[in-house]
């Protein structure tokens, strides 16, 4: 009996510890980010460039799963949505839109900054698409130095490297 009850303390305290893990990593991307700079697979329309961004919130959900606030501009209004981010069994990595869309975090060894890398469909065709986030707006050229490195070793073109201006928060006036 005794092996038994041994066991079972060990499996529960392996789940709390699994738990914490996914907890912990969830939590320390948990806040106000900026995105500091995009590249996409595909040179965007001149129309489509996102040449201004606001800030996104990121909240730890249970279980590991992330909840993404993003506010974009788009046909003259500000726009908010809230994208569920899946936590997957590898760590950093995570699903959205019913499993179309794989999302990756990578934290960079650039103090506050992380490395999106997205790779799904959309309208049945294929994308891949990086950002360089950062907790604050200020430009920091050692982070983009490593969204560079980032681009080159995922082969995107250098040419889709866009840098936005940052805003603190969408108004009538963001255009």
């Amino acid at each position: 009996m005794k092996p038994l009850l041994l066991t079972a303390v060990l499996l529960g305290l392996v789940a709390v510890l699994e738990a914490q893990d996914a907890l912990s990593e969830g939590q320390e991307f948990q806040g106000i980010w900026y995105i500091k700079a995009m590249v996409s697979d595909k040179v965007m329309p001149e129309d489509k460039m996102p040449y201004k961004m606001f800030p996104l919130t990121v909240t730890a959900l249970e279980g590991g799963d992330l909840e993404a606030t993003v506010v974009f501009w788009k046909k003259g209004q500000c726009r908010e949505i809230k994208i569920v981010m899946k936590k997957s069994d590898r760590p950093g990595e995570y699903t959205a839109f019913n499993g179309k869309k794989t999302i990756y975090i990578q934290k960079l060894p650039v103090g506050d900054h992380y490395l999106l890398y997205c790779e799904g469909e959309h309208h049945g065709k294929w994308f891949r698409k990086g950002k360089l986030m950062g907790r604050d707006p200020e430009e920091n050229p050692e982070a983009l130095e490593e969204f560079k490195k980032f681009t080159q070793l995922r082969g995107f073109s250098q040419k889709n490297i866009i840098v936005p201006e940052q805003s603190e928060q969408c108004t009538s006036e963001s255009d």
